[in-house]
């Protein structure tokens, strides 16, 4: 297991600082965010088939390979989509004008912390797969339907964006249709319930199987990723800079991450 973990982090460090190359050469960050979703699913999936114990449930870890993967595929391939042939990402190009000159060192440090952020999704995916359980048991099933509620959920919330973005009528407003009237970022709050499939999984409630409770860690990561780090706050923060009154109206209704009844408008 030791092994593995190692192998993982040396390729999330490779895996972002390619992508940090890659916005240095071009100028654009877009596909940062493409990159560490490819990688983390690529390493989770690793973590979920790596050899360790010939006692372990096949079927189990193969159900969570296919967890990571059908979640990098989706996320990455949308995240490409979205960024291919756009301008710069406003978020990172924001950091990198506060940065100035000391830019390109910065941005480095900045990706490899979103490689470390991927290394204990990846073992929350070892955790899951490598339960020492002989069959399926009822939490599979519970992390099987939390998965795919989450998967729907994120797919739902995106395509809702994508839709309110590309009707010109749109443009300069906030999109409060379907799920994001209900949670100013309803993808981000998916993308951390997906997490929690793992941790389903993974725990052992009579505590044979205490080491599942660290799968506990990735949706913790991404928790605080999201709500506190690189997702929302920047992104609030555009909003609030390029279309002030709306927003401001808008955060008083809606929730910024849990799910809830929108308030009625004043």
């Amino acid at each position: 297991m030791t092994i593995c973990l190692i192998a993982i982090a040396i390729f999330l460090s490779l895996a972002m600082t390619f992508a940090w190359a890659v916005a240095m050469r071009t100028g654009k960050s877009g596909l940062i965010d493409a990159t560490w979703s490819f990688a983390a699913g690529i390493a989770a999936i690793v973590a979920a088939l790596w050899p360790l114990d010939d006692g372990d449930y096949a079927p189990r870890r193969w159900l969570i390979a296919a967890f990571a993967l059908v979640w990098s595929a989706r996320l990455g391939l949308y995240i490409f989509g979205r960024s291919h042939g756009a301008d710069d990402d406003p978020r990172y190009a924001k950091l990198k004008a506060e940065w100035g000159a000391d830019a390109p060192r910065r941005l480095f440090v900045f990706l490899q912390v979103q490689a470390v952020a991927g290394w204990p999704l990846a073992g929350a995916a070892l955790l899951a797969a490598h339960a020492p359980f002989p069959g399926f048991r009822l939490q599979d099933g519970l992390a099987l339907i939390v998965f795919v509620v989450a998967f729907i959920g994120e797919t739902v919330a995106d395509r809702q964006m994508a839709r309110f973005r590309a009707d010109p009528r749109n443009k300069g407003g906030i999109c409060e249709q379907g799920l994001w009237a209900w949670s100013r970022h309803p993808n981000y709050f998916f993308e951390w319930l997906g997490w929690v499939a793992y941790v389903f999984a993974a725990v052992d409630v009579s505590g044979g199987y205490l080491q599942g409770w660290l799968s506990l860690l990735a949706p913790f990561v991404i928790y605080v990723l999201l709500v506190y780090v690189s997702g929302a706050p920047p992104l609030e923060e555009h909003l609030a800079r390029s279309r002030p009154a709306a927003f401001a109206d808008y955060a008083r209704r809606v929730s910024l991450f849990w799910p809830l009844p929108p308030a009625r408008r004043a």
